[in-house]
C-alpha cells in the first residue's frame, strides 16, 4: 500500500464506506416510502373520480357491466339461487313483469345503488387512509394493484360501512315496498325466503363490486398518463 495512505487517512476512508453502506437501506427504504405514498395518492385520485361518475343518476343502470340484478335471479353477487327453484323464481317475476313491477323495481335497485356512491367518498378516504401497503413494489407493478390491495385489506369493513347507506337509500326510494308487493303476489317468492334484509345485502355487495370496477380501471388510467401528476410520479420512481 502507498505509504502516504497514512492511518488516519485510512480511518477517515472506512468511516466513509461505513456511512456510505448505512445509508443504503434508507435509501431502498425511502424509495418505498415514496411508492407507498404515490399509490395512495393515485388511489385516491382514482376512488373520487369514479363515485363522482357512479353518484350520477342511471350509472349503474346504465352500464350493464355494474348493473345491479335482482338477488332472486341468480348468478349475481349475494343472494343468488339456484336449481329448479331459480328458474320457478324467474317464472314468478315474468309474471310480476307483466304489471311493470320488477323493471321499475330494478332502478330503484340501481338508484339505490347511485345514491350510495355519492355518500360513500368519506367512508373510502378513511379507508385508503388507514391503509398499511405491504410489498409496494408488487402493487406498484399491477395496473389496478392499488385498489386490489384495498378491495382485499378493506372490503369487508368498507361493506360495513356501506351497508346502512344502502338501507336507507332502498328505503327512501321506494325499492323495499316494492319488493313487499312482489313478495305478496308470489307465492313462490315468499317461500324462497326473499327478504329485505338480503336485498340490501345484495345491493350492497353489487354495489361495492361496481365501485371497485371502476376504482380499478381509474387507476389504470392514472398510471398510464404521464401527464398526470401522479401517473408522471409513480413512473419516475419506477424508472420506467
Amino acid at each position: 500500500m502507498d505509504s502516504s495512505f497514512s492511518a488516519p487517512h485510512r480511518r477517515d476512508f472506512l468511516a466513509a464506506l461505513g456511512c456510505l453502506a448505512a445509508s443504503l437501506p434508507f435509501a431502498g427504504s425511502a424509495r418505498a416510502a415514496g411508492l407507498s405514498g404515490t399509490l395512495a395518492n393515485v388511489l385516491s385520485q382514482a376512488m373520487e373520480s369514479s363515485l363522482d361518475k357512479l353518484a350520477q343518476p342511471n350509472a349503474f343502470y346504465d352500464d350493464p357491466a355494474i348493473r345491479i340484478g335482482l338477488p332472486m335471479l341468480g348468478g349475481g353477487q349475494g343472494g343468488g339461487l339456484g336449481g329448479g327453484l331459480s328458474k320457478g323464481i324467474g317464472s314468478a317475476l315474468d309474471f310480476g313483469r307483466q304489471f311493470g313491477l320488477t323493471d321499475k323495481f330494478t332502478r330503484l335497485l340501481n338508484d339505490a345503488a347511485s345514491v350510495a356512491a355519492a355518500q360513500a367518498k368519506p367512508v373510502f378516504r378513511s379507508a385508503i387512509g388507514q391503509l398499511q401497503l405491504t410489498d409496494v413494489p408488487g402493487i406498484a407493478t399491477q395496473n389496478d394493484g392499488a385498489t386490489q390491495y384495498l378491495q382485499r385489506s378493506a372490503g369487508d369493513e368498507l361493506k360495513q360501512q356501506l351497508r346502512p347507506v344502502v338501507d336507507s337509500a332502498l328505503m327512501r326510494s321506494g325499492a323495499l315496498s316494492q319488493l313487499d308487493k312482489l313478495v305478496k303476489k308470489s307465492r313462490l317468492l315468499r317461500s324462497a325466503g326473499i327478504t329485505r334484509d338480503g336485498l340490501g345485502g345484495s345491493v350492497t355487495d353489487q354495489a361495492l363490486g361496481g365501485m371497485f370496477k371502476y376504482i380499478g380501471a381509474e387507476e389504470g388510467r392514472l398510471r398510464a398518463n404521464p401527464l398526470d401528476a401522479a401517473g408522471g410520479l409513480l413512473k419516475g420512481i419506477l424508472g420506467n
